[in-house]
């Protein structure tokens, strides 16, 4: 069976849009429509869409702007945007629908005016973001706008036809602003701590080398909320696309799988007006800061809790090492014991409910998440994550041996050398650093954690180093699973 408006009667086999499509209205433009939008907030639009007949102003018109963009347009288009979401359960289960809030998709190289005019129209009211760290052009050294990127250079010359997100964003503020239309709202969806914060501080730098009068204007008129955005979404495998074909009859040219969870928590800030997303689900807040802080602080370092020892312990599939009873328990035990303490309250979130949430997340065989990737990457993922968990407990006069014992399996793996003699391969920006420094500890115990500008002063802190220590030689001398056995043991 197509998929496409046209032969959208014909499906049967699975869940349709329950709305008719032609009475949608673009009141969301979006830059970065890939996996991860489309399994989360163009599913939360779409299930807004058929909750309420007064929503058909929300739908969305995706826009592309980066030359691998060109493969979305080339799958969407002749699709009429419409696409299957895969939903995958630990027990086996897997549920597949179409999904329609997509009503329009534009190729910025193939039309930038088009873009502009879609902006700066009426009916457009949130422009909405999933373009990753790096599209937000901040120095990773500074955090400043980076001014001398050459497509930033290129769209600030006078007269140039914009091509670059800021560059489309900002033109079409300028023409909103010329014709006394309101500003629409900028709305960062990015897995980034403080993601709209950073949105309006590297759209108004853009704004302010353009125009300043304008950027002055968005300081008064362009909301910028903090969200936080949780659902684990594989890149397509080019299986998927005959796994559904399959199993449902749909020929989708770019199908999406998902695992069950999904969370979405949402500032309250909007330049003009907003859909009701908390009617299907989203939680619409006053502050996204508790709930950020309960996401990176339980996933995110429970991730780097598990990957190292499990890699250690042979593993190399996320769901296999999170299924093992003693990874299970190092981090429930990490979670309950060390974590939790150091959050703030999250209105309407059960933390007990969110931690066991979370392991049975990680071990979904259906996601197919390496333990490789999750070690990526360690020297800045572990100073966000589970380094603030570990000084605030050491303020407070907290418990910091399980936190200090994954830093031990992070020393362990960065040696490069895993429990057989194979090779380890780092990958991690400072591994050319940070490779050497583990190697040295064997000699020198505190070499690794020494390094200042990542640890700061915890090298000096024997709370911390008392339990690192004896992790790491346990770890040389034991093995990763002996070691975690007489960890789990003690909790």
């Amino acid at each position: 069976m197509t998929l496409d408006n046209a032969h959208l009667a014909d499906i049967t086999t699975i869940a349709t849009p329950a709305y008719l499509r032609g009475e949608l209205t673009c009141g969301i433009v979006h830059f970065g429509v890939g996996g991860f939008h489309r399994a989360h907030q163009a599913m939360y639009i779409d299930r807004l869409l058929t909750a309420a007949a007064d929503s058909r102003a929300w739908a969305i018109c995706g826009v592309g702007v980066l030359p691998s963009d060109a493969r979305m347009r080339d799958a969407l288009v002749p699709q009429d945007g419409l696409y299957t979401l895969t939903l995958k359960h630990p027990d086996g289960t897997v549920e597949t629908s179409v999904i329609g809030s997509i009503a329009e998709y534009l190729y910025a190289p193939d039309d930038p005016e088009a873009v502009v005019a879609k902006l700066a129209a009426p009916e457009t009211r949130i422009v909405s973001l999933t373009v990753t760290e790096g599209g937000y052009n901040f120095s990773a050294t500074t955090g400043e706008f980076d001014e001398s990127n050459p497509a930033i250079v290129a769209d600030l010359t006078e007269d140039a036809i914009p091509a670059t997100t800021f560059g489309l964003v900002i033109a079409a503020l300028e023409r909103r602003r010329a014709q006394g239309l309101p500003s629409f709202t900028v709305m960062s969806c990015d897995n980034i701590q403080g993601n709209g914060d950073i949105a309006r501080k590297t759209f108004t730098a853009f704004a302010e080398l353009k125009d300043p009068e304008l950027a002055a204007w968005m300081s008064e008129h362009t909301c910028f909320p903090n969200s936080m955005v949780d659902r684990i979404t594989p890149a397509t495998a080019p299986e998927l696309l005959t796994e559904v074909l399959e199993r449902t009859g749909v020929a989708d040219r770019w199908p999406v799988v998902a695992e069950p969870f999904t969370q979405w928590v949402l500032e309250d800030s909007f330049s003009d007006g907003r859909p009701a997303l908390e009617t299907v689900g989203v939680q619409v807040v006053s502050d996204v800061g508790p709930y950020e802080l309960m996401k990176l602080r339980l996933l995110n370092a429970s991730h780097q809790a598990l990957c190292y020892f499990g890699y250690l312990m042979g593993y190399r599939y996320v769901h296999d090492a999170a299924q093992d009873p003693l990874l299970r328990n190092l981090l429930r035990g990490y979670m309950s014991n060390e974590a939790r303490h150091t959050l703030l309250p999250a209105p309407g979130v059960d933390v007990d409910e969110y931690m066991d949430t979370l392991i049975e997340r990680f071990s979904n065989p259906a996601i197919g998440d390496t333990i490789a990737r999750l070690c990526q990457d360690s020297s800045d993922r572990i100073p966000k994550w589970l380094l603030p968990v570990i000084s605030s407990q050491l303020k407070t006069g907290g418990d910091v041996r399980l936190a200090a014992a994954v830093v031990a399996s992070w020393t362990r793996y960065a040696e490069g050398e895993d429990e057989n003699g194979e090779p380890i391969d780092v990958v991690d920006p400072l591994a050319e650093t940070l490779v050497p420094l583990a190697k040295k500890s064997r000699n020198d115990p505190l070499a690794f954690v020494a390094n200042t500008a990542l640890f700061g002063d915890l090298a000096e802190d024997d709370r911390f180093t008392r339990p690192y220590l004896w992790t790491l030689e346990s770890l040389r001398g034991k093995g990763a699973r002996e070691t975690l056995s007489e960890l789990v043991a003690a909790e």
